[in-house]
């Protein structure tokens, strides 16, 4: 007889297991496909595209002025990107994906130095398939380079810990890739890096490896590897004092870096400002993690508690450090954002499988039907919401709905692990396919900006620069606008530079229908070229969905032709 890991090993074979990491990854890169979501996505797009264009990869600009938020690295990707592929969607999206499918393969290894086969699989399984980084490969920021450059160094330390064969390249690759994350959000990505490895060592007894010259050598090489941010913030805000960044001039990029954008944001106290609520990443993880966040949250709290009673109930506890202190540092911040969590998924998704292969048969068996009554809801929901929005291909979306659903039923009958893993596979294929292929791109018809800009495309008859104009549009949807439009945009401040433009040449404004007005007023004589419905489609409310009062939340965009 079969012993319980043999059981589970035979349950989830390498062919089943790769079939699954397929449809994963493939239910990832329908993400692919729909246009770029506002505001944030195109904001960073619009960013690459002006870096590619100029062949400036020192400055960032954004709304035609020095832009000092977030660090190079990704724009520089992207960028690079356009070069190769072009200024569209795919070459935005596809270096984010290219990152992801990395993180996959670190998630996978990492596991396997230290638990069994089963636990590795299922670990790379809920990662692939956890809510919130299928959405990041949609909606595109800085979430899916950081989660490689994480868990990757995260790996290779290990290994130097573990004394594998030629440390020293582990050493050079760990710190490099650690170079790279803090070139993408900032110091504080040493926390989920660094935190899980700490905690390790002390819990195992191995605190002296912190005394290592080894580890300082990594430290020494991660500042070297950031180097190139360092030195492109320099060149752009600290040697040009007089620049005026956040309303005022003497802007350190470097002290933004290191501090404000950090420190600033932790305690609320820097020029970007948000707020923060204690409890905000419990209940988010209840829905950015689905469809595991119950074994997720049931797994965390079984290890917490036998680590009170003094037990050892991991094999490693640097996946516990790392996804606890990146949860506990985000929760004590005055900035939050949902997608900040995605960068320990990796960690998440470890200490879910290990809960879920330690299972008895017998609960196994339950968690089975659990999460099957979750994926079933999951399913009855995004029916509901295609019913309700309408989308323009609802035929095809309830098509794939059905399909991906039998499909599902009929390869994953039992109640074992292979039947676990396939039933929340199908479900998470069936959820990013309605999303991607289906749901957005009907949605994203009210960007008023991208839609624009593909009209004005094709009207070589239009004047060929289009001004920006009104404040109000930049977090709206003027950087799709200027994302997907193939002629040069400007930003039009104060009305004056506008009157100046216009004595030399017609130029084309596109702005809100209240901006429109005031243009009007100000003795501009602006000629109505289009009008297009605009809605914040980041921010979904029942009203818009529902089509019989959508055209009450919809706000008019217009394109004016303005002439002297």
């Amino acid at each position: 007889m079969l012993t319980f890991q043999e059981h589970l090993t035979h349950s989830l074979t390498d062919r089943w297991f790769y079939l699954l990491v397929a449809a994963g990854l493939l239910l990832n890169a329908t993400g692919l496909y729909p246009p770029i979501l506002e505001p944030d996505g195109a904001l960073y797009a619009s960013i690459a595209k002006t870096m590619a264009l100029n062949g400036d990869f020192v400055n960032l600009f954004a709304i035609g002025r020095d832009w000092l938020d977030k660090p190079h690295f990704p724009f520089w990707i992207t960028a690079f990107s356009y070069l190769v592929l072009g200024v569209n969607t795919l070459a935005y999206k596809l270096p984010a994906l290219v990152f992801f499918g990395l993180s996959t393969a670190y998630t996978y290894r990492f596991t396997r130095l230290m638990y069994p086969k089963p636990v590795a699989q299922v670990a790379t399984l809920v990662f692939l398939t956890a809510f919130h980084g299928i959405l990041s490969n949609s909606d595109v920021r800085a979430e899916p380079y950081l989660t490689a450059l994480v868990i990757g160094p995260v790996y290779h330390f290990y290994r130097v810990y573990q004394n594998a064969p030629k440390p020293w390249l582990h050493i050079v690759l760990g710190s490099f890739l650690t170079g790279c994350a803090l070139m993408t959000k900032g110091p504080f990505v040493v926390v989920p890096i660094g935190a899980g490895l700490v905690l390790h060592w002390l819990l195992t007894g191995h605190w002296r490896e912190l005394l290592k010259p080894r580890w300082y050598s990594v430290v020494i090489l991660s500042a070297l590897f950031t180097l190139p941010e360092i030195i492109s913030l320099y060149r752009q805000f600290d040697l040009h004092p007089d620049k005026v960044v956040f309303g005022k001039t003497d802007v350190s990029g470097v002290r933004f870096f290191f501090w404000d954008s950090q420190f600033g944001r932790f305690f609320n106290t820097g020029p970007i400002k948000g707020s923060g609520d204690p409890f905000f990443f419990v209940h988010t993880l209840l829905w950015a993690f689905l469809p595991w966040s119950l074994p997720l949250y049931v797994g965390v709290g079984t290890v917490l508690l036998k680590l009170a009673r003094r037990h050892n109930p991991l094999p490693e506890y640097v996946s516990l450090g790392s996804g606890l202190a990146t949860f506990l540092l985000f929760s004590a911040s005055g900035f939050q954002l949902p997608h900040y969590m995605n960068i320990v998924f990796p960690f998440f998704a470890i200490l879910t499988a290990q809960f879920l292969v330690s299972l008895s048969p017998a609960s196994l068996r339950r968690w089975t039907l659990g999460q099957t009554v979750i994926g079933g809801l999951l399913v009855a929901l995004i029916v509901a919401v295609l019913l309700l929005f309408q989308p323009g291909q609802l035929g095809g979306a309830l098509t794939w709905v059905a399909v991906v659903a039998l499909a599902t039923t009929l390869l994953f009958r039992g109640h074992d692990l292979l039947a676990l893993m396939g039933r929340m596979t199908g479900v998470m294929l069936l959820l990013a396919g309605v999303l991607n292929l289906f749901f957005y791109p009907s949605l994203l018809q009210y960007q008023a900006g991208m839609v624009a800009a593909e009209y004005v495309n094709t009207r070589p008859d239009l004047p060929p620069t289009t001004a920006i104009y009104g404040s109000g549009t930049y977090g709206e949807s003027a950087w799709s606008y200027e994302f997907y439009v193939d002629r040069p945009v400007w930003y039009a401040r104060p009305d004056s530079v506008l009157r100046q433009r216009v004595r030399r040449e017609p130029v084309l404004v596109f702005t809100s229908a209240a901006y429109a007005d005031s243009l009007r007023d100000r003795g501009f004589a602006p000629r109505t070229v289009a009008t297009f419905p605009y809605y914040h489609v980041s921010k979904l409310s029942y009203p818009f969905l529902n089509p019989a009062t959508r055209p009450q939340t919809l706000r008019p965009y217009v394109l004016l032709e303005v002439k002297n």
